[in-house]
């Protein structure tokens, strides 16, 4: 079983997954945001076929949501604590 500090620090870790991808998220949306402008100006009306700043947003976005995954979604030890609880659970049901 976890140890107050073993939880803090994977909460505290979890934390900090979690606000490096809200920073990625704000700096993905800006920085294509300027693409998009500087597309624009420069080719915009005139321009035939894909813009050139699809590509760095899909390969960019693609990043983002394996980010997005391992911040809000996964959690190896939180999923393991929870199956060893689980168990323990069981264990002392049985034995009543």
């Amino acid at each position: 079983m976890e140890t107050t500090q073993q939880r803090d620090e994977r909460l505290w870790k979890i934390a900090k997954s979690r606000t490096a991808f809200k920073n990625s998220l704000i700096v993905y949306l800006v920085m294509n945001l300027f693409f998009w402008a500087i597309w624009y100006a420069t080719t915009g009306h005139y321009y035939e076929g894909t813009p050139w700043p699809v590509w760095p947003g899909l390969g960019w976005g693609l990043a983002i949501a394996f980010q997005y995954f391992n911040a809000f979604h996964r959690d190896p030890f939180g999923d393991t604590l929870k199956e060893y609880e689980r168990l323990q659970a069981e264990k002392e049901h049985r034995g009543l």
